[in-house]
């Protein structure tokens, strides 16, 4: 039991011989020519926890997901997701092109104990990203087709989970048991040790080029004392500097204004006014001049070059800061991490953590990536799954998804 949130997980149900549905997000990036999945950490991080514990527990297991969005390059079908989910098992698993169909109510009737049947991506069927509660959604076709079916419905998608679709909640209303699947488990635990009840100092590390969310999540954490400093990078970095009044220089501002995010200013003026003291930005940058790294304090702005790091001063400031945390959050990387020359602020930022004794948790796509490469995956205390679902949480609390666990976990 998630006594904090009052949600059922596998150790309060018994599964064996039973029908278990298990919702994961094995989404995973695609190559668009030839459409073969390029990283299997997600299918991997389900199929080695909940996946294969329900198969030792003689569990007759049903996986949806969904891949991908209709009409983008990675679109695909489950089959090589379930490919790959038989070889980290070691066993066969199943796959059906079919959702709920009479080919799946098939497949799902000669399911034997101990085995596992993929169904298709849940997405080629339109209805499943309609946003609406458990209750309308258990009326859906899908639903209703399957229902009979369901003994046990267990939730594992956290990286989904602030999406009210079809196979997220829909099976809630009508399944025998309701759990969270040990992937969503480990992720709300973990996330309540740096969002709902942090040990102090509690640093917040937000960066990378996704900045949309990055302003609600530092408001967030800082109006309601959670965080003690947030520490910035990359992109949200320029945004916070650029609402500081520094001008950029052209090809910056060009950066953000292609990305949309000049609208953003305004937000991330208020944030700043209200929180200058606890929000830290660089106070030198590195730059790209002709591919070579060249740093200049944030006096020195504008600038010509881009903008691709933050410089030594800013990284030993950070560092300093993190060394005595209790409690440390990073969701983006500091700059390009992929080029060597500009990699430096994101390694000393994931160093700074490894080195440091507070619980640590990352997330998001490019703040993994990085970690990965870097080599720093396995020193940290939490790799989250989620990237928008991550940056909700920090900055809500909780998700649409786990609210309606909370009221059908039974």
């Amino acid at each position: 039991m998630l006594e904090e949130y009052g949600i059922k997980t596998l150790d309060d149900i018994e599964v064996s011989g039973r029908r278990v549905f298990v919702r994961v997000d094995m989404n995973s990036p695609v190559d668009p020519s030839t459409k073969k999945i390029l990283d299997d950490s997600r299918i991997r991080i389900h199929t080695e926890s909940t996946i294969a514990e329900l198969v030792e527990k003689k569990a007759r297991v049903v996986v949806l997901a969904h891949q991908g969005r209709r009409g983008e390059p990675d679109f695909i079908s489950l089959r090589q997701h379930a490919e790959i989910m038989s070889r980290i098992l070691g066993r066969e698993v199943r796959f059906v092109d079919d959702i709920f169909g009479d080919k799946a109510v098939a497949a799902i009737e000669k399911l034997g104990e101990g085995e596992v049947l993929v169904l298709e991506n849940v997405r080629m069927w339109e209805g499943e990203t309609k946003k609406a509660k458990p209750e309308e959604h258990a009326k859906s076709e899908f639903v209703r087709r399957l229902a009979p079916y369901v003994d046990v419905f267990v939730v594992d998608a956290f990286a989904a989970a602030h999406r009210l679709h079809a196979s997220m909640v829909g099976f809630m209303p009508v399944a025998r048991h309701v759990v969270a699947g040990r992937v969503m488990e480990r992720e709300l635990k973990a996330l309540a040790k740096v969002r709902t009840r942090p040990e102090k100092p509690c640093i917040y590390i937000l960066g990378g080029a996704k900045a949309e969310d990055s302003a609600d999540v530092a408001e967030a954490v800082l109006s309601q004392g959670i965080a003690d400093a947030v520490l910035t990078g990359g992109l949200v970095a320029n945004l916070f500097l650029a609402a500081k009044g520094y001008d950029l220089g052209g090809p910056n501002v060009e950066v953000l204004r292609k990305k949309g995010f000049l609208d953003l200013l305004p937000r991330f003026k208020e944030v700043l006014e209200r929180y200058e003291d606890r929000v830290k930005l660089p106070v030198d940058l590195a730059l790209d001049v002709d591919g070579r790294r060249v740093e200049v304090g944030v006096e020195e702005l504008p600038t010509s070059h881009l903008i691709k790091d933050v410089g030594f001063r800013t990284l030993d400031e950070y560092a300093e800061l993190i060394k005595g945390a209790k409690s440390v959050v990073m969701n983006g990387p500091m700059g390009v991490f992929e080029v060597e020359a500009f990699a430096e602020g994101t390694r000393r930022i994931l160093d700074a953590i490894a080195s440091s004794k507070a619980f640590s948790v990352i997330g998001g796509g490019h703040t993994i990536a990085a970690a990965a490469k870097l080599g720093y995956l396995d020193k940290v205390s939490h790799v989250s799954t989620g990237g928008g679902a991550l940056m909700e949480f920090l900055s809500k609390g909780t998700l649409p998804v786990v609210e309606e666990l909370k009221r059908y976990s039974r």
